[in-house]
């Protein structure tokens, strides 16, 4: 097969009509937003309608790669699903670490945009140069595992598979994209796929990857391995995972519990033991090659929850079922994580909502005919799995909490709403501010909403004194920084997502950052694979750039400073555990850091970038 060199082909889908087309892209235009959710994001506000209803035939889904999806380079097994969010109504990006994007790769696509609606259940193939769609009613209804296997039969060997399950069909607004049970979990990627028609998407490409310097290319992988091997974080990951910190979060006040009424449970500890003295098999890497495979292997291995071994018991699932509904009954966590997968639903969102609901249950603000008699009380972890089901398929009390707790609370009322954690439609994740509060800003202002890794995981900044090598850039020594300071910060948060936001421009792990790589060892590598000579310096700002954009397009869709507003609950001392008499981890004067955040970007005082910053990025 030919080499594929990045920036060769965009595809075009019209699932309505059936056309496809090719063109190909000026690496010229390509390079100001670097290549992954920059491309995306750039298509996206030109092309998509303004105010368009993320799930109308005419709204655009797209699946984009990066000049670093290779799987030569460290955490380049990655893929990012883009659109615009049916749970949030802003800016979506979804990150999932699969062998995928580099079969599209490999098949000569670097970014493909669907649109339309296909007539009946359907399946793209992307097979090298033959890109087919063809009828996948046959699918309807499975499980993604059994979905997948079905599809995969049918087609043959060697091809790589994304899925929606029952929760896509049903187009709940928080239904994942799903790769064996690795997910592009947030923000609904997954409804958008399901009002297309989409139930799925098989790729294989067997071309090569071709470099623009192919020697610059050796040298510069050969770097950043040997970096990577080198670090100290790198065999922690392996043996841990992200399972590693929980003990950490819950004592330095990480661990959102009882639906975010504490930052720390006291429980951390013994969910973690009893996850690897009873679930956990062994490591692995979400695409082949990973040299740190952060990824866990997990059953349970009898009982009333047994669960086959798969992919999956990640800190973000684990927690969502245990300190998000106070509970510690891994075994039910584990298998309501679990059905998520097979069903296609975001963890995450899907345990916050479940909180959500106990929480209303405890206050008397569920009639007891939605109820149906569960029992909705905190750290029931019995109920878990059979909610799962409900939302996923939309029944009884599923059906209200299939919302996510912002639509959920607008339905049940004023007395609702204090409980629906959440920014931009976006529920809360398994970390809280209260311990490190750059991460109330980037909750507050992250495009997508109130997630903790998209752009950046900011809390590692001030809480755990992780510099990323930021300090030649214009950051301070984190080590002068304390996690409950609130000067100055907004500068440092605004850093921060321009950096965070580069690895989902190259289609990267965000994970390497941690792990020894840093700025000058990117530029390194993608001006190897393009033949651009860029720097560091020159990769921040185009984080920026992109960060703006995102901003722009969200801002065209309606949304406001007011959808900066970080929830009351999370600014507030716990009511209950180790921090509750902490008055230091409030977060005491937000409106003054988003004041001094807007300042940092160069936008107005309602959060709108001026008119100097527009064409300071070359987006006027």
């Amino acid at each position: 097969m030919a080499a594929k060199s990045y920036g060769a082909v965009r595809l075009d889908v019209d699932l309505g009509d059936g056309s496809t087309g090719r063109k190909t892209l000026d690496g010229a235009s390509l390079r100001p937003q670097i290549g992954g959710v920059g491309t995306a994001c750039s298509i996206l506000y030109d092309e998509q309608a303004p105010g368009l209803d993320p799930l109308a035939p005419e709204a655009l889904l797209i699946i984009a790669t990066g000049p670093l999806t290779d799987p030569a380079v460290p955490g380049g097994g990655s893929l990012e699903i883009c659109g615009k969010s049916p749970q949030t109504g802003a800016w979506s990006e979804s990150r999932l670490g699969t062998d995928a994007g580099i079969a599209l790769r490999k098949a000569g696509v670097d970014i493909a945009v669907i649109r339309g609606r296909a007539a009946r259940p359907s399946a793209l193939v992307i097979d090298d140069d033959r890109i087919e769609i063809i009828d996948a009613a046959m699918l309807k209804g499975m499980t993604t595992s059994r979905r997948e296997a079905v599809l995969a039969s049918k087609l043959g060997e060697g091809f790589e598979i994304l899925s929606i399950g029952e929760a896509g069909e049903r187009l709940v607004p928080f239904a994942a994209v799903m790769c064996g049970h690795r997910a592009a979990g947030r923000c609904g990627m997954g409804a958008v796929m399901g009002s297309k028609n989409l139930l799925a998407l098989a790729i294989r490409g067997r071309g090569t990857l071709a470099k623009a310097s192919p020697g610059r290319w050796a040298s510069a992988i050969r770097k950043a391995q040997a970096k990577v091997r080198a670090h100290p974080t790198s065999p922690e990951f392996t043996r841990h995972g992200t399972m590693g910190g929980m003990p950490y979060s819950d004592a330095s006040g990480d661990f959102p519990s009882r639906n975010w009424l504490s930052n720390s449970s006291g429980k951390g500890q013994q969910i973690f033991d009893s996850y690897y003295g009873r679930h956990f098999r062994k490591a692995v890497g979400c695409y082949r090659g990973c040299p740190v495979r952060c990824g866990r292997k997990v059953l349970v291995p009898d009982g009333p929850f047994e669960t086959p071994l798969h992919d999956g018991g990640e800190y973000e699932s684990v927690s969502a079922f245990t300190a998000f509904v106070d509970g510690t009954d891994v075994d039910a966590a584990i298998r309501a994580s679990y059905l998520c997968n097979e069903y296609g639903l975001d963890t995450i969102s899907c345990g916050a909502v479940i909180a959500f609901a106990m929480e209303c249950r405890e206050k008397g603000l569920l009639d007891e005919s939605l109820i149906e008699g569960l029992d909705l009380f905190w750290g029931n972890g019995s109920v878990l799995p059979r909610l799962v089901e409900a939302i996923a398929r939309r029944e009884g009390l599923g059906e209200l909490l299939s919302l996510g707790v912002r639509a959920a609370a607008q339905r049940l009322g004023p007395d609702a709403l204090e409980a629906a954690v959440h920014v931009k439609g976006l529920e809360g994740p398994a970390h809280d501010p209260r311990s490190g509060k750059l991460l109330a800003l980037t909750y507050g202002t992250n495009n997508r909403g109130m997630c903790h890794i998209h752009p950046i995981e900011a809390k590692a900044f001030d809480c755990d004194k992780q510099s990323f090598g930021l300090t030649a850039y214009g950051l301070p020594d984190p080590e002068t920084v304390h996690p409950w300071d609130e000067e100055g910060k907004g500068a440092i948060a605004a850093r921060l997502q321009d950096y965070g936001t580069l690895f989902e421009m190259f289609a990267t792990c965000k994970f390497y950052g941690y792990c020894g790589l840093e700025l000058d060892d990117f530029a390194e590598m993608i001006g190897a694979a393009t033949g651009w000579d860029v720097t560091a310096s020159e990769l921040l700002l185009a984080g920026e750039r992109v960060n703006t954009l995102q901003r722009l397009f969200n801002l065209r869709e309606g949304l406001t400073a007011d959808d900066d507003r970080l929830p009351d609950r999370v600014r507030q001392v716990p009511s209950f555990g180790r921090y509750s008499g902490e008055e230091r981890c409030a977060i005491a004067d937000y409106e003054r850091m988003l004041a001094d955040y807007y300042e940092a970007r160069g936008w107005d005082a309602k959060g709108v970038p001026t008119e100097a910053t527009r064409r300071r990025l070359g987006l006027d």
